[in-house]
């Protein structure tokens, strides 16, 4: 849940410089998969940023499929000179991905998501574990329990959504190519596309069309129950009605995080997601770069099938939902 600021900059620096040092370890040996995850803020999680995943792909001719469900909990109340943003409520996302090895070196990836926005049901819950640890609740005893208020306005860009609603989000493409399958580290390069299939007037999509590059580099360093991932890339945001002349449409994105098989059929993972801003604002939401923080565990239930579970947090305050639950069910050939 929220934390003060001093504390989650700590808890930032912690896992950054914890992560670092696990990467300057020996070379890996074998690729992972790291946690699903989406940055579900309603302008952020309406573009094309893909989740981090391993850089190994399917082997040709052969399926993997996945299910990712999330729902996060928003609480920001700020104000600039100008401007005006209230996030009040929650989204709820479910994706099913399906990969194919189309041929050697080569894999086609699908998502389908769907989404709604309502007032949810965790305030109750958020607002007695806040009280519990004395923790700062960023003005969610202002304003009544689980209620839809999304609005943000300036002089040039603006959206508003008070209505519970859910639909088809926007299905994103990719076509991922093997650069480096042998030795100690794999890597591989993705091209993504995202249509605009999800309605914007409800925050269910963007209205346009985004396209990513993305370098991803796992591997397992020698003798070693830590495994280790990465991805960094560049998104091209196509034009968001309503939000034209604020946004911006030159975006990276970057992560990195580390694993623990801490059992044969059991591993527990941690992962640090950070993303260009979205928006040309004043307020911390929209017009500073996001930094989350993903922790979750797998469990390895049969050779083909894994059940994940996990949290996401906005280290750096309101760039990010305020917490976010997830859960993935995942098939491998």
């Amino acid at each position: 849940m929220r934390a003060c600021v001093s504390l989650k900059v700590s808890l930032r620096r912690c896992a950054i410089g914890g992560l670092t040092a696990l990467l300057l370890l020996a070379g890996a040996a074998q690729a992972v998969e790291p946690l699903y995850g989406k940055n579900l803020t309603p302008v952020s999680g309406l573009l094309g940023l893909p989740s981090m995943r391993g850089a190994a792909l399917v082997p040709a001719q052969d399926m993997a499929f996945a299910v990712h469900g999330a729902m996060a909990s928003h609480a920001v109340f700020d104000s600039a000179t100008g401007e005006a943003l209230r996030l009040d409520g929650e989204t709820h996302r479910l994706a099913l991905e399906w990969r194919y090895g189309l041929a050697p070196g080569w894999e086609l990836q699908v998502e389908l998501p769907w989404l709604s926005h309502s007032g949810g049901s965790l305030d109750a819950l958020i607002d007695s574990w806040h009280s519990l640890w004395g923790m700062p609740d960023g003005g969610r005893d202002a304003v009544p329990r689980d209620q839809l208020d999304f609005r943000y306005l300036n002089s040039t860009a603006a959206f508003a959504l008070q209505d519970s609603v859910s639909g088809a989000g926007d299905v994103t493409l990719g076509l991922h190519r093997a650069l480096r399958t042998g030795g100690s580290w794999r890597l591989s390069a993705g091209l993504g596309y995202k249509l605009a299939t999800g309605e914007e007037r409800e925050l269910l999509g963007s209205g346009a069309e985004d396209v990513f590059l993305v370098l991803r580099a796992d591997g397992l360093p020698p003798q070693s129950v830590w495994q280790l991932f990465g991805q960094a890339g560049y998104l091209r945001a196509g034009q968001v009605p309503g939000l034209r002349a604020a946004q911006e449409r030159n975006l990276w994105f970057a992560g990195m995080g580390v694993s623990w098989a801490v059992h044969e059929r059991v591993t527990l993972l941690a992962q640090v997601d950070a993303h260009a801003a979205p928006l040309q604002s004043n307020l911390t939401a929209l017009g500073d770069s996001a930094l989350l923080l993903n922790v979750g565990a797998r469990w390895q239930l049969t050779d083909r099938w894994a059940l994940e579970a996990g949290f996401m947090e906005d280290i750096r305050v309101e760039t990010a939902p305020d917490i976010t639950f997830q859960a993935s069910l995942r098939f491998v050939p």
